[in-house]
């Protein structure tokens, strides 16, 4: 039996479903509460600032709503991480995992569950130690004047709620498998974590290079990989004060900026339900439509649009493929040529602002987040320009013509004006954080709430529980993202107090100090990292070692934040991870194989605009000069 299979059979068959249910919604309202709450307290905060503040003579402080604004994310974000759970959702390199018989994925889902139900009952017990530090030498939040034990409270309540659910799936899973496998994936567990206790003083380097490859081959999530390698390095070398983890845990993701991730996925989720996408395509298809690979050319073009809205990959790839595939396989398309354009479409989605990733390299590198915004827009732009110009001759070559009505200025203005609700999304975001109106966080949370509106009032194509579901997705999926920034954060000063990052960069620069080459190494790096790890965790372990490098080469730091995150998302359509091509395939429901194979020019075409922003920095850098 295939493990995602096993929690339904444990809903079938446990007398304790009606319990579980209970848990589950309360889960889960809290979250979308949380979310919702979080968002409302950075638009009123936003709002204030400019109407609130206009009108009155002795305006008021109102910090204390961006304080309680990030007390709320914080616990919402480790409270959704159960959801996550639940859902056996996350993010990981499965590549070796996924490639082993089905007995051999049920045995180290049994080991991966030990270690990551290890690594939150220690930090859970490290954040009991910590709250009863701040009971005893009490400190007070500035804002608020609440202890701040109280906010700490989420590291045993989150954590001890990551135990449960572990716990709960070890239970379910461990019935359906054979003794002799659970004993097997138990011991994998063991040996990976019994040495440590002999360990005494040896450097964290070697701890950080043996049981981070450890446990990410061993499919164990990279948030994961990241805290119980950092654990075992501090509790092995005593490099840092075990405590530190605890407190890096909650102060890492306290921050204001970070918010900006949960808000911008919200709104890309709420207006891709609302019905933005299908508004959207029928205005691409106007424009463009009747040309030869005419909805091949729209869906290309609506991937822009909407990747100006979503931020996500996967999420502009399941939002416009479902709509676009069917219709391109309808009108003769082929079905693997119409999957690869979507893929290789959607990944415009993290170039265009907003990005997640440009939020996570800003958070990073300690960069501009504006600045990345709007370098992304060459690129982005060019990308889609270039996969129009291929699929273009391709569909010439192979006589596909788009539908040849006459072409009408009245529909074309229909259909601008049926889209006007989402082409102003990116007019709010970009307008509002360039135009020193509102910061990032404050404009994704501005975007989340027009997208609600849009959704809920406007096209009416949100019911209650369509709200319901969306913000918990939402949440659910930023949910790995924050742990894996804080668990990073961690990891990172490791590597800084070691200076790993140094002896790299000068090992890097000592193989040649020519810059055309050092950047063209750092592409191929960056090229084969997307192609086996997800783009968010690439960013917040590789930022700490390429971006000393490329300082000392003379690349401002904005300029290689994007270069990077234009090479991590060739890697959403580049085999084996691929997440664009697998999203795309389940809808088509065809082989992963014939469409990684026939995106492969599409592939080719990003490449070359990747090497021409790389090589041409005026290209990107200017939207983006400061």
């Amino acid at each position: 039996m295939s493990l995602g299979a096993l929690s339904d059979t444990y809903a079938e068959n446990s007398l304790g479903r009606t319990l579980e249910n209970f848990l589950n919604t309360i889960e889960s309202t809290i979250v979308f509460f949380g979310l919702m709450f979080s968002i409302g307290l950075a638009t009123v905060q936003c709002l204030y600032r400019y109407i609130i503040v206009y009108l009155s003579d002795e305006p008021s402080s109102i910090i204390w709503l961006e304080e309680l604004a990030r007390f709320v994310f914080v616990w919402t974000s480790y409270l959704a991480i159960s959801i996550t759970i639940r859902n056996r959702e996350s993010i990981r390199m499965g590549i070796l995992v996924d490639a082993l018989p089905e007995r051999g994925q049920q045995i180290a889902a049994i080991a991966s569950d030990i270690l990551f139900l290890v690594f939150a009952s220690y930090i859970g017990y490290l954040g009991t130690n910590q709250i009863q530090m701040l009971i005893r030498l009490p400190q007070i939040a500035q804002a608020l004047q609440i202890p701040y034990f109280i906010p700490y409270l989420i590291l045993p309540v989150g954590f001890g709620l990551i135990v449960l659910r572990l716990v709960q799936r070890l239970v379910t899973d461990i019935p359906l498998m054979s003794r002799t496998d659970v004993a097997i994936g138990a011991a994998i567990a063991f040996a990976c974590l019994f040495p440590v206790q002999f360990y005494s003083d040896m450097e964290a380097s070697k701890l950080l290079f043996i049981y981070f490859p450890l446990f990410l081959i061993m499919g164990v999530p990279i948030a994961v990989c990241l805290g119980l390698t950092s654990l075992v390095t501090v509790l092995g070398s005593d490099a840092l004060p075990l405590q530190y983890v605890a407190q890096t845990a909650f102060t890492s993701i306290d921050s204001f900026p970070i918010m900006a991730i949960p808000f911008f996925i919200t709104a890309g989720v709420l207006m891709g339900a609302g019905g933005l996408s299908k508004r959207l395509l029928d205005l691409a298809d106007e424009l463009v439509g009747s040309m030869y690979g005419g909805i091949a050319l729209a869906t290309i073009s609506t991937c822009v649009f909407f990747g100006a809205i979503s931020g996500s990959g996967p999420a502009t790839v399941a939002a416009i493929g479902s709509l676009t595939i069917p219709a391109m396989i309808e009108r003769g398309y082929d079905k693997y040529f119409s999957c690869a354009v979507v893929a290789a479409a959607g990944a415009i989605g993290v170039m265009i602002p907003p990005s997640n990733p440009f939020v996570v390299y800003g958070i990073a590198a300690q960069e501009s987040i504006g600045r990345l915004f709007m370098g992304g827009i060459a690129p982005g732009l060019l990308t889609g320009f270039a996969l129009m110009l291929y699929s273009y001759l391709y569909s010439r070559k192979k006589g596909w013509r788009g539908e040849t009505q006459k072409f009408s200025f009245d529909r074309l203005g229909k259909a601008f004006w049926n889209a006007k609700w989402g082409l102003m999304v990116p007019v709010i975001i970009l307008g509002g954080i360039y135009g020193g109106i509102m910061t990032p966080t404050e404009s994704a949370a501005v975007a989340a709430v027009y997208g609600l509106v849009v959704g809920v009032w406007v096209y009416k194509e949100i019911s209650l529980q369509g709200l319901v579901k969306a913000g918990i997705e939402a949440a659910s999926t930023s949910g790995m993202i924050i742990m894996l920034i804080a668990m990073a954060t961690i990891f990172g000063n490791l590597m800084a107090i070691e200076q790993i990052p140094d002896v790299i960069a000068r090992a890097i620069l000592s193989f040649s100090s020519n810059k055309i080459v050092i950047l063209l190494l750092i592409n191929v790096l960056l090229l084969l990292t997307g192609m086996f790890m997800e783009a968010l965790a690439a960013i917040v372990i590789l930022v700490p070692i390429l971006l000393p490098i490329v300082v000392k080469l003379g690349v401002d730091p904005v300029h290689f934040g994007i270069i990077m995150v234009v090479n991590l998302a060739i890697g959403f359509v580049t085999p084996p991870i691929g997440v664009n091509l697998f999203v795309a395939s389940s809808v088509a429901g065809v082989k992963l194989e014939p469409v990684a194979k026939v995106a492969t020019p599409l592939i080719a075409v990003m490449l070359a605009v990747l090497l021409l922003i790389t090589f041409v920095p005026a290209i990107p850098m200017f939207l983006a000069q400061k």
